[in-house]
């Protein structure tokens, strides 16, 4: 029998973020392995057009539940819709759920959060800072609660090679954020918005870190965890493998590599790509939430969720693993074949890369135009490379975390809720789990028949083709335009073909003396 899961039966819990990827795996498996617990409540911001209910129905309609609804057929009874918005004090709940939530709430589950590299610092602020300390003051006036467990991001000291599990002071106090929020317009806050974040690449990063703080300085009498999980992956075993339902961090690289958009990134290939299956992160929420409320730790305890440490993989290694499963798995409707391309941040390098990724778009969009069709490709090659200049920081560095709380926990449970609750990294087969992800891409993101991969092998081989054509044509148009404004140019042309009739009338004549 397993304790965690015996512990959730009969709670009743409060989840944030339960719409999000890492939210709906969560509520999947506290249903999976607790049927019997009282209900879980989730903050649902209100949608033109949608009842609550109705996004309640869209969210157990999903592939992810099928297991759930075999075990817990009453599933959409034990879930409890609260209509809030996040952006608004006290979250704009009625009185009578908030008060239904304070009377009844034995466990928080804190996963709401803005996870945009380029959000304005207002609305990170008002999301990943003031949210949370808002959470923390209705959490302390719920009599029943027994753990609060705040999800962060393993990057929320991404400023540090070395990152223990402690939390690192920022130089404003969140407070004086909050409130500076409050009255500062637009114009003042992008202007020392760069000042404010320091080292650190974004806001969401930043405001991550603010939000520790704000857990700590709030904490009072609560019992309180914080997870810092990194680079959150498509599901590695539970309820199984491969599934994942937005184009978030490496989802978005493997669709566009996938489809032929991304050809190649700047990377460092020995750099560790610190993924780790959403499962696994969930395995680990549940574990610490279960050790928060019954041995009750005298301080907050961060557990830090990574794989580098334990069973690390480089990007290199990770996207040849992908491209080596779109040679069996290639996705469908690929605009041009892709390829395992790292290359350097040299001026010249990224000015090629730009040409070489925009051209194609916008020859297809000179198509689109001809054929009557709204052109759409260069608008998305431009978010494309927006994106991936945002990922850059963290495709191009490797970190170092601590794991001695995460290691702790997993001595403290039993050989059964070690196997139900497995968060061990170390077991993860990087090549099986890449392939997974893939077709996890294919079938429950791209909702891809998996009938057409022969048809979409032969389609990748014309695309190869025609993109070896264009490559070799712009090379030319290049280098003739070179040769007709260098002297240079001209004298190393006339050198290569000079030096290839040598060796040709040299070839020839040897192969006549051998006669």
């Amino acid at each position: 029998m397993s304790m965690i899961a015996d512990f959730y039966g009969g709670k009743s819990i409060l989840i944030t973020g339960a719409t999000g990827f890492l939210g709906k795996v969560l509520m999947e498996k506290l249903f999976r392995t607790s049927p019997d617990l009282r209900v879980i409540y989730i903050l649902v911001r209100p949608k033109a057009g949608q009842t609550l209910q109705q996004r309640v129905f869209q969210i157990l309609n999903s592939k992810l539940f099928e297991k759930v609804k075999e075990v817990c057929p009453n599933v959409h009874e034990k879930i409890r819709a609260i209509s809030a918005d996040l952006n608004q004090n006290d979250f704009a709940i009625s009185m009578q759920d908030m008060q239904e939530l304070l009377s009844y709430t034995d466990i928080i589950f804190h996963c709401a959060a803005t996870v945009r590299f380029d959000d304005h610092l207002r609305h990170a602020v008002q999301l990943n800072v003031t949210a949370t300390q808002q959470l923390l003051l209705m959490a302390s006036q719920m009599p029943n609660l027994k753990a609060f467990i705040h999800i962060s991001t393993a990057f929320s000291n991404c400023n540090l090679k070395h990152i223990d599990e402690v939390i690192y002071p920022c130089p404003v106090e969140p407070k004086k954020i909050i409130d500076s929020m409050e009255w500062l317009d637009d114009a003042i806050i992008d202007e020392i918005t760069p000042k404010l974040i320091g080292d650190r690449p974004n806001t969401y990063t930043y405001t991550k870190a603010l939000g520790e703080m704000v857990v700590q300085q709030e904490s009072g009498k609560l019992n309180l965890a914080i997870i810092r999980p990194s680079i959150v992956g498509a599901t590695w075993q539970e309820p199984f493998p491969g599934w994942v339902d937005n184009v978030n961090g490496p989802t978005g690289l493997i669709v566009a590599a996938g489809k032929g958009f991304l050809r190649s990134i700047r990377a460092t290939p020995m750099a560790v790509a610190d993924l780790i299956p959403a499962d696994i992160v969930v395995n680990l929420t549940l574990a610490v939430g279960w050790y928060t409320a019954v041995h009750r730790p005298k301080s907050t305890l961060i557990y830090h969720c990574t794989s580098g440490n334990l069973n690390p993989c480089n990007w290199g290694k990770m996207g040849i693993q992908v491209l080596a499963t779109f040679e069996k798995i290639p996705l469908e409707r690929a605009f041009r074949r892709p390829k395992a391309d790292f290359t350097t941040n040299n001026v010249t390098t990224q000015y090629w890369n730009a040409v070489s990724h925009r051209a194609p778009a916008i020859i297809y969009d000179f198509y689109l135009r001809l054929t009557g069709r709204k052109p759409r490709m260069t608008k998305l090659m431009n978010r494309l490379l927006r994106t991936l200049s945002m990922l850059e920081y963290f495709i191009n560095r490797s970190w170092e975390w601590s794991t001695y709380n995460t290691e702790m926990l997993m001595s403290k449970l039993t050989p059964e809720d070690q196997r139900v609750f497995n968060f061990d990294v170390r077991q993860l087969n990087w090549l099986e789990y890449i392939e997974n992800y893939v077709l996890g891409v294919k079938k429950y993101l791209l909702k891809e028949d998996m009938a057409g991969i022969p048809e979409a092998k032969q389609h990748l081989k014309r695309l190869r083709n025609i993109h070896y054509l264009f490559n070799t044509a712009l090379f030319l148009i290049a280098w003739r335009l070179l040769i007709a404004r260098s002297q240079v140019a001209r004298n190393v042309w006339f050198f290569i073909v000079s030096f290839c009739y040598k060796f040709l009338s040299y070839f020839r004549a040897s192969s006549t003396l051998k006669v």
